[in-house]
């Protein structure tokens, strides 16, 4: 590297304040509408995981840098990103969320306002087709706020398929009050099945790590997702919508234990299975 690329670089780190970071699986339909949005960002990192339509492509025309690669894990994904990110802060936002106007004059106002600590938590606004739903989420279905906004190296996500759980280091910044808006589910039927999706994901997990637990257990635990989900996180005042959800939270629980003593029950059997003897070849038989 000569002197006037090793200056042009650090120009351009020291020119990145903040960095959106977005993972994408086949996301074609999504992305322009995500990246639109990004704009007002100094940087965005695009972590194409095993695409095979034209995420990579719609990525780079709106101006991204794209990571192509295998991910198998969500945590090797957020982690690739923003080991690639070159600003002090990173904006983590997924394919199907949108950041308006008002959140991003927020965000901007936060980091350059010297914020008193290292991250912010973010509201999110779920939204079902074309209605909002603020409130009841739990599982892996979604959440009502999340640690989105984060200097670099402050987050970390233990291994997981999906929805891994994260340590945060440094100090709270604050809230930011403005939601992101997420648009994860065309209607209830896109909403049943990712949770049967994320269930398959989760029992992945829970094998891997010998958690398979019992099912007494998972009802109970998965009674109490209930009840959180419905009265505590307010999924009540959402009517029957909120119920709903609450019951996919709880049914999670029950469904990803199931799934992973399935998983663990068959491995001992495939490991016994030995291939058939293939037929010997006569001399001079045709190949």
């Amino acid at each position: 590297m000569t002197a006037g690329d090793r200056r042009g670089l650090l120009g351009r780190v020291s020119s990145v304040k903040l960095t959106a970071l977005v993972c994408a699986q086949n996301d074609e339909q999504r992305l322009p509408g995500c990246l639109r949005r990004l704009a007002f960002c100094d940087e965005i990192i695009v972590i194409a995981d095993r695409c095979t339509d034209r995420s990579a492509d719609v990525a780079r025309l709106h101006g991204a840098r794209v990571i192509e690669g295998i991910f198998p894990l969500e945590s090797q994904r957020k982690a690739a990103g923003v080991a690639a990110a070159l600003g002090e802060w990173i904006l983590e936002v997924e394919a199907c969320e949108h950041v308006e106007p008002e959140l991003a004059y927020e965000v901007r106002a936060a980091i350059h306002g010297r914020p008193a600590g290292d991250w912010f938590s973010v509201p999110v606004d779920n939204h079902v087709g074309a209605r909002r739903v603020r409130r009841g989420w739990g599982g892996t279905l979604s959440t009502q706020e999340a640690p989105k906004l984060y200097r670099r190296r402050v987050k970390r996500w233990r291994a997981g398929r999906v929805a891994p759980e994260t340590t945060m280091g440094g100090r709270y910044a604050g809230a930011i009050e403005t939601p992101l808006k997420r648009y994860a589910d065309a209607d209830l039927g896109g909403l049943m099945a990712r949770l049967d999706h994320q269930t398959w994901l989760k029992a992945q997990d829970l094998a891997d790590a010998g958690r398979q637990g019992v099912l007494a257990g998972d009802a109970l635990r998965g009674l109490g997702r209930f009840f959180g989900c419905y009265l505590w996180r307010q999924g009540l005042r959402e009517g029957e919508l909120g119920f709903v959800i609450a019951m996919m939270a709880a049914s999670e629980t029950v469904l990803s234990g199931v799934r992973a003593r399935e998983l663990v029950a068959a491995r001992p059997l495939a490991e016994t299975v030995q291939p058939l003897p293939q037929p010997a070849r006569l001399a001079g038989a045709r190949r």
